[in-house]
């Protein structure tokens, strides 16, 4: 059998196998508050030996979507606190995704109808997010033009993980997971195509570009303690108009030699090209690597067993079977979530979906 599901040990927890459930927004937070059908989903699929959430923003400002949860307010708090006691309750460990999706937002969803923020004040081109319309009626729009943050800006933004990671504690996560991928706010620091200031927080210097993320991850960590803190990074991914730029596999392997030295519960990675550079990544970053993108039971196992990674992320396969891990241990076929059913909505395509029956073997997609 493979050590895919063998239990493993992540710091301090002992996780109940390799499996790792991949944050996933749903949009089912209508007003930013996780409910109660959120603590269900979740404690369905608490058979992972670890469950990532979707995306909290850590403020206001940091929402770009309508129907995403926040960690900034003491109802969103209390809120997660069902979430995380439902999860428990079910022999799981969570870790909430922290982040802040810079200028991948618009105007309605900010407070006061300020604008977005970002390292230059620049929009993505050719990126709509679920906002409000001229109507205010629900709908994707263009994101707006962004402003450049300035140093106060920074120093603000560091804080709101820091007290999103202090809430996420208080809410009885096991840890958070600090959001750097996907084309997102550090991401966008991180590029340097875009990210063109003239200051310490940009420009050619690769230490420049690093800076904002690794100023946040050291906050965080002293807030709540290094081995609660993982980091996703989705070096080639090409989201939200971030493009290819000059030393940009050597920014990444500089990224990963400095997170080796944090102590960190983790990186977590997606989209690392090709498979010299996934071996390059793997020797730069000498802590836990957890991996996602598209694996199958089969594909997980000889990952784990060739000692390319420590722990395989799922994330398509859970939204349509909460028991997926029983799934890929029996070798029972999966079930197959439609696409409707994925953002926003009710329980239909969300808790909905029953365990495989062995009897029967009816997948019964819902």
């Amino acid at each position: 059998m493979s050590a895919l599901f063998d239990p493993f040990q992540l710091g301090r927890l002992t996780l109940r196998n390799r499996i790792v459930m991949a944050p996933m927004t749903r949009a089912r937070a209508a007003d930013t508050v996780p409910t109660e059908q959120m603590a269900l989903y979740y404690a369905q699929r608490a058979s992972a030996g670890l469950i990532i959430t979707e995306s909290a923003q850590v403020s206001a400002q940091g929402r770009g979507y309508l129907g995403t949860p926040g960690i900034h307010t003491q109802a969103q708090t209390d809120g997660w606190r069902r979430v995380t006691d439902a999860i428990h309750t079910a022999g799981g460990h969570v870790f909430v995704q922290l982040w802040h999706v810079g200028r991948v937002s618009h105007t309605s969803l900010q407070e006061g109808g300020r604008q977005p923020v970002g390292p230059v004040a620049i929009p993505a081109a050719n990126t709509t997010v679920r906002a409000y319309d001229q109507q205010r009626r629900p709908a994707q729009v263009p994101v707006s033009t962004p402003a450049q943050l300035d140093a106060d800006g920074i120093r603000q933004i560091v804080a709101d993980f820091r007290d999103a990671a202090r809430n996420a504690m208080r809410a009885g996560f096991d840890g958070v997971e600090i959001h750097a991928g996907n084309g997102f706010l550090f991401e966008q620091f991180i590029n340097g195509r875009l990210n063109t200031r003239n200051d310490q927080y940009g420009g050619a210097a690769v230490d420049n570009r690093l800076r904002l993320l690794l100023e946040t991850i050291d906050s965080v960590a002293q807030e709540i303690g290094s081995q609660r803190v993982g980091v996703r990074v989705s070096p080639f991914a090409r989201l939200y108009d971030l493009h290819p730029f000059d030393g940009e596999e050597e920014t990444w392997l500089a990224l990963a030699k400095a997170l080796s030295q944090r102590g960190l519960a983790y990186v977590h990675a997606s989209h690392l090209g090709s498979a010299t550079f996934q071996q390059a990544f793997r020797a730069a970053y000498r802590g836990m690597l957890m991996l996602a993108g598209g694996f199958t039971a089969e594909s997980a196992k000889r990952a784990i067993d060739d000692n390319q990674i420590d722990l395989a992320v799922f994330g398509r396969p859970f939204v349509a079977n909460p028991d997926l891990v029983a799934r890929m241990y029996h070798g029972w076929p999966l079930a197959e979530a439609g696409e409707e059913a994925l953002y926003g909505g009710g329980a239909h395509g969300y808790t909905d979906y029953p365990p495989f029956n062995v009897a029967t073997e009816d997948v019964a997609t819902v």
